[in-house]
């Protein structure tokens, strides 16, 4: 029943909440069809919250359902997937929102071709075909660029001309092959093993313009896909535009978001490289011009040191250092011999000063009998016995004709015998 309600008497809003919740509680339970917009699977919470959009009308409606029946669904539900809901309305009047609680959910028309997508992707990911470390590199200049595209496409003037204008030598084999259709899939498959055989090709580019999922069904076959994962040659997927995914983009070397970047991403730009090869030049050269201004600069320092500026002056250094080392040697030689000769002369002095020869240089005369045996006393000898005057310059012969002792001798008469010619007890000639 309708409230009523006036400018004097209006109704709070809880009333309109509680009123709009019994309005849409007395819905009951209705089938609603809608594409999944958003699903969000909570951990640990046993209830998914998706999001349902009327793809005509910018409308969208929460829909919860359990964790069970989300998961039993085969094949798996996918955000993008068309699908009819039995559920129950529910006006959460706390919030003022609204939601369904699904009971059952179908899978229908294009949302259950993009399941069977999934599936499929799911199932190929598990064979390894999508692994990143089966992606090939791209030739850096390609010799022969493959394409297969349509005849007279969009995509086949985009590959080219963009190509050409960034390379102008660069070649292309195109083959023509239908691009959507039943026989789509054939005709690529026929191509890309055209390409897989010719040696001049160093990489293939598939390219297609934007279109629907249905359009683009050709290019996720699983035909096609285990084909480009057989090929050698690397792959370029560059089909629909960037939105668009479709498998061949997976198992491809490269892919390319639209034709005119796969053109980009197949040969580099011929300005780009020459100002890249400018700039390693010009930096060649000033890495070049440094290193020998280095060179320079330490070349210059040692020819500035006095070693190299002038090598004489340490010679002449040198010179003066031996000189003066020679005289000094010289100086210390002659003075050791100085004293090395004094000190003979005063042991020379010495020897001579102790020698008998000086003794009798100085007036002594040594006595001896017959038989050579020196006198030293005049009992040793009698009158008449023949002696040996020993004196500095020679020796005189005589015989003894008196011998006095000077211990008998009167103190008056006693005299030095040094004052005498001859030694004590020596006769007189």
């Amino acid at each position: 029943m309708a409230l009523e309600t006036s400018a004097q008497q209006p109704a709070p809003v809880r009333q309109i909440a509680t009123a709009i919740a019994g309005w849409v509680d007395r819905l009951g339970v209705v089938w609603v069809e809608g594409q999944v917009a958003q699903v969000n699977r909570r951990p640990g919470v046993g209830t998914v919250f998706m999001t349902l959009r009327d793809p005509v009308a910018d409308i969208s409606v929460t829909v919860t359902c359990a964790r069970a029946l989300f998961d039993g669904l085969n094949p798996p539900l996918v955000e993008g997937a068309s699908v009819v809901v039995h559920a129950k309305p529910s006006y959460y009047a706390n919030r003022g929102t609204l939601s369904l609680a699904a009971r059952e959910i179908r899978m229908v028309g294009l949302g259950e071709l993009l399941a069977r997508l999934e599936r499929r992707r799911q199932l190929l990911a598990a064979e390894g075909l999508f692994a990143a470390e089966l992606k090939r590199p791209l030739p850096f200049l390609p010799g022969c660029v493959g394409l297969v595209t349509a005849p007279g496409s969009a995509a086949e003037r985009d590959v080219l001309d963009n190509a050409r204008r960034r390379w102008p030598s660069v070649r292309f084999r195109v083959i023509h092959a239908a691009m959507q259709g039943t026989r789509a899939a054939t005709e690529v498959m026929e191509a890309l093993d055209r390409l897989e055989r010719d040696t001049e090709v160093d990489v293939v580019v598939v390219a297609r313009g934007g279109g629907s999922v249905e359009d683009l069904l050709p290019f996720s076959d699983e035909a096609v896909v285990r084909a480009v994962h057989r090929m050698r040659t690397p792959v370029v997927s560059a089909i629909g535009h960037e939105p668009d995914q479709p498998l061949l983009d997976l198992v491809a070397d490269v892919r390319a978001s639209t034709p005119t970047d796969a053109a980009k991403l197949v040969v580099p730009d011929v300005a780009e490289e020459v100002r890249g090869v400018t700039w390693a030049r010009d930096r060649i050269r000033s890495v070049l011009a440094q290193l020998v201004a280095r060179e320079q600069a330490g070349l210059d320092a040692l020819r500035s040191r006095p070693a190299l500026a002038d090598p004489a002056s340490l010679v002449g250094a040198r010179s003066e250092e031996v000189v003066a080392l020679r005289d000094r040697a010289r100086r210390s030689l002659g003075h050791a011999l100085d004293r090395a000769a004094d000190d003979i002369g005063h042991q020379r002095a010495r020897a001579r000063a102790l020698s008998p020869l000086a003794t009798l240089q100085r007036g002594y005369a040594v006595l001896q009998a017959a038989d050579g045996a020196v006198l030293t006393s005049v009992t040793q000898a009698a009158p008449g016995d023949p002696v040996a005057v020993r004196v500095a310059d020679g020796r005189f012969h005589a015989t003894i004709d008196r011998a006095e002792d000077l211990a008998v001798l009167p103190d008056d008469t006693a005299h030095d015998p040094a004052d005498d010619d001859t030694t004590e007890g020596a006769p007189r000639a």
